[in-house]
């Protein structure tokens, strides 16, 4: 399904990312003074009187980027553009039409595209008075608004939805899963994303740190919807530099935690670190579906092959030995289909659920194989039964008569076993052991 677009656009500074925060009501683009923050195109589903329409979020236009990114941010202005339905032209009502605000005006004139002019930061009632001079634009009179505060927004959702209402749809298919895309600096996230998109979606550059927000990318693959998080490139705590890589930090971890699945994205021509191992800890500690995705494997030929790949995976990576593993050249395309169908495979395997009974026969045959050990000292660990009682993550509750006694290694062995005999191979499984009195392996 194709959504209207409502594009944001304007220079550095004018409170793009708050306009954005503020009509979505949700903070998804990340809100500084220092200007060009926002560098990708970040977006939301918004909807109005039942209209449904995506709200795109630009970088600043004429920004003098640091990172040697104008050219890059730029481009993806002009993708936005050529994209929208109707353009938000937002300008500062406190500092006036500026020269920058003049390009951006001339930029938009070379487009065929409806354009709606917004006067930001009327935070006072005289500044609205003051607001005329954006008529000289070319766009018609500015309408006034407060993203910080809230005001105009009404009348603003009102004026997109004159535009976008004969286009938009009266509901949007929810995504069959999220996806989170996480790894270290540079590892190549934005390529797989766009790899995935089929589009320039997100700036590739070799800069590290380029991507600030967690974007989120709509993509349709056989008849089905999913959104890929791309999240920014993390590096070692004490490397970093300022508030934005903290927050961009904060952010990725946000996606891990809204995700069904995780794309941990390594690359091949490294060794794993510290933000590899540090990142596949948080993951697992919040018993998320993970597969372990190798990029830049086309440089890689010569020095391993995958079998002994994995090895090394599985023995830095030891919380991880049952994720699967998918190698891939996300700049050619090689293996990324794959991975997508790859992580449908695990939410799959995460909604399933399973009988009592056949838990109970599982449970049985591991006891077969390695009774129930327990602490050196005290009475013997009995285990009465289990029951499953949700799924993402498949959680199971093992009834015991004293869950204090149980060994951690046992532990391990029992979620061990059960990921081999259940239909649960690749995924994490959370077990919940609840004391019970005496009673048999059968549940009542």
């Amino acid at each position: 399904m194709i959504l209207p677009v409502v594009a944001i656009v304007g220079r550095p500074n004018v409170g793009k990312s708050s306009l954005l925060n503020c009509l979505s009501r949700q903070l998804i683009g990340i809100v500084d003074p220092t200007p060009g923050v926002t560098r990708d195109r970040v977006s939301t589903i918004c909807h109005v009187d039942e209209h449904y329409f995506e709200l795109v979020d630009t970088g600043g236009f004429g920004i003098e980027d640091h990172d040697n990114l104008t050219d890059h941010v730029e481009a993806q202005i002009r993708y936005a553009i050529v994209q929208a339905t109707l353009v938000l032209f937002v300008v500062d009502a406190r500092e006036g039409v500026t020269p920058l605000d003049t390009e951006v005006a001339k930029l938009l004139r070379t487009f065929d595209r409806p354009v709606l002019l917004v006067a930001n930061k009327v935070d006072v009632a005289p500044l609205e008075d003051q607001i005329g001079e954006f008529f000289k634009l070319g766009f018609g009179t500015a309408l006034p608004i407060s993203a910080h505060q809230g005001y105009g927004r009404t009348e603003l959702l009102e004026r997109i939805a004159q535009v976008i209402a004969p286009l938009a749809p009266q509901q949007v298919p929810e995504p069959v899963m999220h996806i989170a895309v996480v790894g270290k600096r540079n590892a190549g996230k934005s390529t797989l994303i766009n790899a995935l998109a089929g589009e320039e979606r997100v700036i590739v550059s070799e800069v590290p740190g380029t991507t600030r927000d967690a974007v989120d990318v709509r993509i349709e693959k056989d008849g089905q919807t999913y959104v890929i998080i791309d999240t920014a490139g993390v590096r070692k705590k004490n490397k970093l530099a300022d508030d934005l890589e903290y927050y961009s930090y904060v952010r990725a971890q946000r996606a891990i935690i809204r995700a069904d699945v995780v794309l941990l994205l390594m690359d091949a021509t490294e060794p794993v670190g510290q933000v590899d191992k540090k990142l596949a800890a948080f993951i697992s500690e919040h018993e998320k579906p993970c597969a372990l995705v190798v990029n830049k494997w086309d440089l890689a030929k010569g020095r391993a092959d995958t079998e002994e790949y994995a090895e090394y995976l599985t023995k830095v990576l030891p919380e991880f030995d049952y994720a699967p593993i998918s190698v891939i050249t996300a700049q050619t395309g090689r293996g990324v289909s794959a991975t997508l169908d790859l992580a449908k495979t695990l939410f799959n395997q995460a909604r399933v659920r399973v009988t009592t009974g056949e838990l109970n026969r599982v449970l049985e045959a591991i006891m077969a194989e390695r009774g129930p050990i327990g602490s050196s000292s005290g009475k013997a660990v009995k285990i009465y039964y289990a029951t499953q009682v949700a799924v993402q993550p498949p959680t199971i509750v093992l009834f015991v008569n004293d869950p204090q006694r149980v060994r951690e290694d046992y532990r391990r062995f029992l979620l061990n076993r059960m990921r081999d005999a259940l239909p649960f191979g690749e995924i994490p499984i959370r077990l919940v052991l609840r004391p019970r009195r005496e009673q048999s392996l059968t549940p009542p």
